[in-house]
């Protein structure tokens, strides 16, 4: 079955392949013994094949041992993953994004479900799952996601609307510090991205917001009309409408944005590719990135002593703070060797790796019984856990549709969005554009999907 390709790396690429990759050396008691290949041969070290991204030969050297199993990593190549599914010879376990990528895959019959796996286990329980996780359940009956059977599990996650800010700027600027209890409106937002913004020779020296939510475009239409209280789905998830009134206004705060220039948008992207090394470089203000960039700002001394953390922005009065990645693993339906990525998934998400991630502050564990062990040892980080843990009441999930994946729709918004943003088109027109093309081809994928 076609599966929409993917792009080059990017931040949210970035994330799936650095945040917390890194494998523990130590073993999970229990685990290093032999697994049994079905061959016969007593002590016979069974093979699993996990299709992911940014392992060293040291991390694969440490799983072996921690496993005592063979492991083949295949670098995640998403025409190469279509030809293995199609082939029914698919990885045992696959890296994926739990938000965008599981209605597109279960509604088409392509994951295991998990459910008699987590009733079992003494390790993964699931009156243990952050509620995060739920962005790996999907419904068939029902097509919406969030509910029904587990197809996956997330690593971590973050509510990516929130953002950082650098103080230093604010101070200098003469602005008062956003607050780290009550979210800004977008309008205000907007307004302290424009007073930020540092231009020299008419060019944009220092970026005053990175305002575009982790995901792309669409997602960000559908965060802020969830908080305008609408959506940009129907409730059969089968088309879009840009024009209701709720998506309509997110859409125009897109384009007022970007036609501002004081951030990357679509018509004029980020040459750093991804906001770390800008931020890092005294170059953005504001950065809409989650709490697991903050592992990154950790890293650099000198710029967490002037971050600081903050709730996501709200566009009406419905205060919605979703995740938009998610990033975890699935096993396919069609996997040899299911019991063995089990014995991964019980490694990799409730063992010392999983602990490593939870004090790295790369992103929220995925078990809350790991939530404690986030760090707090400094200044920057007690701040950025407080704001995050407050946060975590307004945590929800946004269905997305299973008759198209985000990352092909969201080519449509990159193709449209700039000549309309230079050519001052109407908000009203770009919306019925987008409705035309996006619903032709979620009618498509709709058709392979019964």
């Amino acid at each position: 079955m076609p599966v929409a390709s993917r792009g080059p790396l990017d931040r949210r690429r970035f994330l799936a392949a650095s945040a917390g990759a890194a494998l523990s050396a130590a073993a999970l008691p229990g685990c290093a013994a032999s697994v049994d290949s079905g061959s016969g041969a007593k002590g016979a070290k069974e093979t699993l094949t996990i299709m992911d991204v940014a392992w060293t030969k040291k991390d694969k050297q440490n799983a072996e041992h921690a496993l005592g199993m063979n492991l083949e990593i295949v670098t995640y190549d998403v025409t190469k993953l279509n030809a293995m599914l199609a082939g029914k010879n698919p990885p045992d376990v696959v890296r994926g994004v739990g938000a965008t990528d599981v209605p597109y895959f279960a509604a088409r019959g392509l994951m295991t479900e998990l459910d008699s796996y987590f009733a079992k286990s003494d390790v993964l329980k699931r009156s243990d799952l952050a509620p995060a996780n739920d962005v790996w359940r999907y419904d068939g009956s029902t097509r919406k996601q969030g509910t029904g059977p587990r197809y996956g599990m997330a690593k971590d996650y973050s509510q990516d609307c929130t953002f950082w800010y650098r103080t230093d700027m604010f101070e200098a600027a003469g602005l008062e510090l956003p607050s780290e209890t009550e979210p800004l409106s977008c309008d205000e937002w907007l307004d302290l991205g424009k007073r930020l913004v540092k231009r020299r020779l008419g060019k944009v020296k220092v970026y005053g917001l990175s305002g575009t939510a982790l995901g792309g475009p669409l997602t960000q239409v559908m965060w802020m009309a969830a908080s305008a209280g609408g959506s940009l789905f129907a409730e059969d998830l089968a088309t879009v409408d840009f024009s209701s009134p709720e998506a309509l206004k997110a859409l125009t705060w897109y384009l007022d944005y970007a036609k501002a220039d004081i951030g990357p948008s679509v018509v004029n992207p980020n040459p750093d590719g991804w906001d770390w090394p800008t931020y890092q470089a005294d170059r953005m203000a504001m950065a809409t990135d989650g709490y697991w960039f903050g592992g990154a700002i950790g890293g650099d001394a000198k710029v967490a002593a002037v971050s600081r953390f903050a709730p996501a922005p709200q566009l009406g009065s419905h205060r919605v703070s979703p995740c938009f990645s998610g990033t975890g693993y699935w096993i396919p339906k069609e996997a040899k060797h299911k019991d063995a990525a089990w014995k991964y998934f019980e490694w990799y998400f409730g063992g010392k790796p999983a602990e490593d991630r939870a004090t790295s502050g790369w992103g929220i564990p995925s078990l809350n019984s790991l939530r404690s062990k986030m760090p707090r040892d400094t200044a920057f980080h007690k701040q950025s856990y407080e704001v995050q843990q407050r946060e975590l009441e307004h945590f929800s999930v946004l269905p997305v549709s299973p008759y198209a994946q985000v990352d092909a729709l969201n080519a449509v918004l990159t193709k449209v969005l700039p000549d309309a943003v230079r050519s001052g088109t109407p908000a009203g027109k770009i919306a019925d554009t987008l409705n035309s093309q996006l619903n032709e081809q979620l009618a498509r994928g709709k058709e392979l999907v019964r």
